[in-house]
């Protein structure tokens, strides 16, 4: 019994030591790449808003603490980041939103007008949808796609999703992608979730015009 006993201190001594040990690893590693990523974060985020807004030439937050708003009856906080051209006016608007999709979760760069009125347009940041179907919604206008041109020139407010119209008539109803409805309706949602509130929020802090 003492043996066995003996054996499992020992055993368990040594899972205690290599626990701490990987764990010790893992912290540094964590610390020395946390940095790097975040920066890799910051610039795939001005290289989209950039597309977006191709007039601002840097991007800084419109506050210094990111603004929130209830969707869902959650609070989501977003860092609006102001689009700025070489005379430090304000060109656009740029953020991150984030919405359901229909594999995981979808995240797209989006930027409006400085009135607060107008889309600019969306990139994909993230998303996970079905190949050949969802992942159309990455397609850009460069790249011939249809659906995200139809947001550049949309009114800010509830848009809605038709599964046929012409999709060069730039206005509140987005064509859907063709087998793709639903990541094409997470799109529309995420936008109809984000944007009223944050130009009321926008607005409620003095920074639109």
């Amino acid at each position: 019994m003492f043996a066995k006993i003996k054996y499992y201190v020992e055993q368990s001594w040594v899972l205690m030591v290599a626990a701490i040990a990987f764990g010790t690893l893992l912290a540094i590693t964590d610390a020395a790449w946390k940095p790097r990523i975040e920066q890799n974060a910051v610039n795939r985020f001005t290289e989209l808003a950039g597309r977006l807004l191709p007039n601002a030439i840097r991007f800084e937050s419109a506050t210094s603490e990111p603004l929130t708003i209830d969707i869902g009856g959650k609070s989501v906080p977003v860092d609006v980041k102001r689009g700025l051209n070489a005379a430090g006016q304000t060109v656009g608007w740029a953020f991150v939103c984030t919405g359901s999709g229909f594999a995981d979760k979808i995240q797209l760069v989006a930027a409006v007008d400085a009135a607060f009125e107008t889309l600019a347009g969306f990139r994909v940041l993230s998303s996970n949808e079905t190949p050949g179907f969802g992942d159309k919604i990455n397609i850009t206008p460069d790249e011939g796609g249809f659906f995200q041109p139809q947001f550049v020139g949309a009114p800010v407010g509830s848009l809605t999703l038709v599964k046929t119209g012409d999709p060069q008539d730039i206005n509140d109803r987005i064509v859907a992608i063709s087998g793709a409805t639903v990541s094409s309706q997470a799109v529309v949602d995420t936008f109809n979730a984000y944007l009223v509130p944050l130009r009321e929020t926008l607005a409620a802090e003095g920074l639109l015009p």
